[in-house]
């Protein structure tokens, strides 16, 4: 019997394999497709910044641009609203008359206390309530564990699960969908509804490096596989910084759900199948179990993984020093590999897995400083931002894994000082040994250089006596001086 549907988007802005769609469309439904801006994303934090910042929010504008675009290309639309889904989805059902509410299923608290208050909302209303699993590449019916159960080791997620299960088929596109006409589906930009100030207005992600939506996200994969077959050699170059294809970049996709994950997986099947199957192929969707890994670890602790000691409830002294905190948010520590990186993403809402993990190790292991604060910030500017891959790695980072030294990354990164140069051009008057350690310089030196804008290092760690050493060896083995260089 045909009914009246309202599928609420939430992280799964896409048509393809898109199973709340396809419930939404069966049957002969008439449904109401809608995303809501919900205000609490967009407020101010203590530490003093957005909880999401205007990159990200333009990135989603431009995504759900795409998506009401392929709405119309199949006889839908889309509509938009800012508020409180708890508030404004009750009157959507109220006022269409709707029999039935979808939704994409979320995991950590502050999108299931949403859910929570919504079923309350909707008690007195006639109008069934579906949440259904969508955001993993297995699904959670499939893996070999209770959520309490989920293992502490990715190993052991990871080969339980391959063995007792397999990634679902995918759901079509539907042909068409039949929706609940609207005089005004809404617009696309809230900004001044969220209150955004003219000074985060004119800072802009680059469109052009990392175009938004389902659309693009499609194309993407078909480039980064068949079209140019980059994912033969994935593992090998998937560790840089520099340049935009030496790693899939599908991950901003997958944090939106423009992407799903088991159209990766099925296409590096038939990758495998027609053009290559090695390591590369096998990494790639080793990295998206990964990520599945740290969703069913979200279920299994909850809010604990933004605890000061972590999930593990580590013992922890963390300082709360807003100056040091400053100096990393914005690419001043005086190391200039950490500094391009966080440069880099402060421009363009976008880091290199390499740069993620030695800025969250010299934030909280040299600095010494909340690491909360840290993956608060990278939760506010990463395009790729998801809670559970952001605050699990964070974790890992900060309280389980060895340290990374800054210094001997970008030596044994080949292409560190093209990258630094790339990022940080007033470092580009630099003879390029230099370029790792810069205030290894005297002050008249960087400044016979017309290099003013260079802070030098809070403090220079015994640890990184090795690699400073190496790269002084670099500079005494080199003919190049400060004046060849000029």
């Amino acid at each position: 019997m045909a009914k009246k549907v309202l599928y609420w988007h939430r992280s799964d802005l896409r048509l393809h394999d898109n199973e709340c769609l396809a419930r939404a469309c069966s049957e002969d439904n008439e449904a109401l497709p809608v995303y809501i801006y919900d205000e609490r994303h967009y407020q101010m934090l203590d530490l003093g910044f957005r909880k999401t910042s205007h990159l990200r929010y333009r990135y989603l504008q431009d995504t759900l641009h795409d998506l009401r675009e392929n709405y119309q290309k199949i006889g839908g639309d889309l509509l938009i609203r800012h508020g409180k889904p708890e508030e404004i989805l009750p009157q959507l059902i109220a006022k269409y008359e709707c029999d039935e509410l979808i939704f994409q299923k979320e995991i950590m608290s502050e999108e299931t206390e949403v859910e929570s208050l919504l079923t309350e909302e909707l008690k007195s209303q006639p109008c069934k309530i579906t949440p259904i699993w969508g955001r993993t590449l297995y699904h959670i019916d499939d893996i070999p564990f209770e959520p309490a159960e989920v293992p502490l080791t990715s190993k052991t997620f990871r080969i339980n699960t391959s063995k007792a299960t397999q990634p679902r088929a995918l759901f079509p596109i539907p042909e068409r969908i039949d929706v609940i006409p609207l005089e005004d589906y809404g617009k696309l930009d809230w900004r001044p509804e969220i209150g955004f100030t003219d000074e985060e207005l004119a800072t802009d992600y680059d469109a052009d490096a990392f175009p938004a939506g389902e659309t693009a996200a499609l194309e993407r994969l078909r480039y980064y596989t068949f079209d140019s077959e980059l994912l033969t050699n994935y593992k090998w170059t998937r560790n840089r910084s520099l340049g935009l294809d030496y790693s899939s970049k599908f991950s901003p996709y997958l944090a939106h759900g423009s992407l799903s994950p088991r159209q990766i997986y099925h296409t590096v099947k038939d990758y495998e199948d027609k053009v290559k199957k090695n390591r590369s192929t096998w990494w790639l969707v080793f990295e998206v179990v990964w990520r599945d890994y740290f969703s069913f670890l979200g279920l299994r602790f909850g809010d604990r993984v933004f605890y000061s000691g972590g999930y593990k409830g580590a013992k922890t002294d963390w300082k709360e020093d807003y100056d040091l905190f400053d100096r990393w948010k914005y690419g001043k520590t005086g190391i200039p590999f950490v500094d391009a990186h966080m440069y880099q993403l402060s421009r363009t809402g976008f880091m290199s897995n390499r740069g993620r993990v030695n800025t969250a190790s010299f934030f909280s292991r040299d600095y010494g400083v909340d690491w909360r604060w840290g993956a608060a910030w990278f939760e506010s500017l990463l395009l790729d931002y998801d809670v559970c891959s952001n605050w699990f790695n964070w974790n890992t980072q900060a309280l389980h894994m060895y340290y990374t030294n800054p210094l001997h990354q970008s030596l044994k990164y080949d292409k560190a000082t093209e990258y630094i140069s790339s990022e940080l051009d007033y470092l580009n008057k630099l003879p390029l040994a230099y370029r790792h350690a810069p205030w290894l310089l005297s002050d008249d030196e960087l400044e016979e250089l017309g290099i003013p804008r260079y802070k030098r290092p809070e403090e220079i760690y015994k640890k990184w006596t090795r690699s400073i050493n190496n790269i002084q060896k670099l500079i005494d083995a080199k003919t190049e001086t400060i004046t060849d260089n000029q």
